[in-house]
């Protein structure tokens, strides 16, 4: 309450003489907390609450004036000191309360494309040196998430001697296939809880923690999402309607396809090795339990891409070990 209470006091400050009602609209996986405004006219901003004790308002600032090409929201006030920002409001319906509201496949491929059409904008404005790389120490900090909270806290188990071995021998299968991508900004959460249904292009939101990195990311993030599953030939439809579009847009992707799906498919075992991690974590470390319902969904993607590859047998075999080969129920399926 207090820092709701400051935050009251702050957007007073800079809306002098505006009389507003604030509601609390959104919260992250960290400690960010959204809130939004009403004034008596009726217009709305965007409040988010950051502790500054905790992380830093600044990183947001940065990428957004980075990825002014695509929409973001206007940053209407900052305060870095004390972690508050006002926000252009881009709506109340974020991508997947739409998907879930209307199932029909027609309907979420047109979505779904329309996001993938915002991101190949983005990608293209693609510069070097302009966001840090996402490379090899992060990829491997991320994977190591699984093990690290997945194993030892979700399963309460330990990697045998055997089974480090699979695990090494899977890190040094993906590692050269994942620096060898080209790369482009990466917004690093591009799901559909992170885009906004609006009356003109697709919001985007939660790009605090973008890299430079590679060209498939972001693509498998949106298709492969925690918490909304497709069945695999739409999901191949729509990466190779990405495909085409970022061909006719010069961008980086493999001039085969088979080749960019290898990739595509190799960049989502990193992810879903990391996410059930941070799932694991937020669950064990910080009392979130939201999302542990969602491991499952990840268990399976990893299951399928690593049956699919020979040279990813190693990390099939393990995962055979720790969770066995059935598929697991998890969320929403459509």
């Amino acid at each position: 309450m207090q820092r709701e209470t400051a935050l009251k006091n702050w957007l007073a400050s800079r809306y002098p003489g505006r009389d507003f009602t604030l509601a609390f609209a959104a919260a992250d996986a960290d400690f960010r907390r959204y809130f939004r405004a009403t004034f008596a006219d009726g217009s709305t901003v965007i409040c988010m609450d950051a502790p500054p004790d905790k992380m830093s308002i600044a990183p947001y600032m940065r990428v957004q004036k980075l990825f002014h090409m695509v929409n973001v929201p206007d940053i209407l006030h900052a305060d870095e000191a004390q972690g508050f920002m006002a926000l252009q409001d881009l709506g109340k319906v974020p991508y997947l309360a739409a998907l879930q509201h209307d199932p029909r496949p027609e309907v979420h491929k047109a979505l779904l494309l329309d996001a993938l059409r915002e991101l190949v904008v983005l990608q293209q404005a693609s510069k070097p040196g302009r966001l840090p790389e996402y490379d090899r120490e992060v990829f491997i900090r991320e994977m190591q998430l699984f093990p690290d909270w997945f194993v030892a806290k979700e399963l309460d188990s330990a990697l045998n001697f055997k089974q480090k071995q699979l695990w090494q021998q899977a890190l040094d299968t993906l590692l050269p296939v994942l620096e060898a991508q080209p790369q482009v900004y990466v917004h690093r959460d591009f799901i559909v809880r992170n885009i906004m249904l609006t009356a003109d292009r697709p919001g985007i939101l939660d790009f605090q923690d973008a890299l430079y990195g590679p060209v498939s990311y972001d693509v498998v993030s949106l298709l492969r999402d925690a918490f909304i599953e497709w069945e695999e030939e739409f999901v191949l439809d729509l990466v190779i309607r990405y495909w085409e579009m970022a061909r006719a847009a010069a961008l980086p992707v493999a001039s085969d396809f088979d080749h960019f799906y290898r990739d595509f498919e190799w960049m989502g075992v990193q992810r879903h090795l990391k996410v059930a991690g941070i799932f694991a974590r937020l669950y064990h470390r910080d009392g979130k339990d939201k999302y542990r319902g969602e491991i499952p969904r990840f268990l399976n993607y990893l299951r399928r891409t690593s049956r699919r590859y020979h040279a990813l047998a190693p990390l099939y075999a393990l995962l055979v070990e720790l969770v066995g080969d059935e598929e697991l129920q998890s969320g929403y399926t459509f």
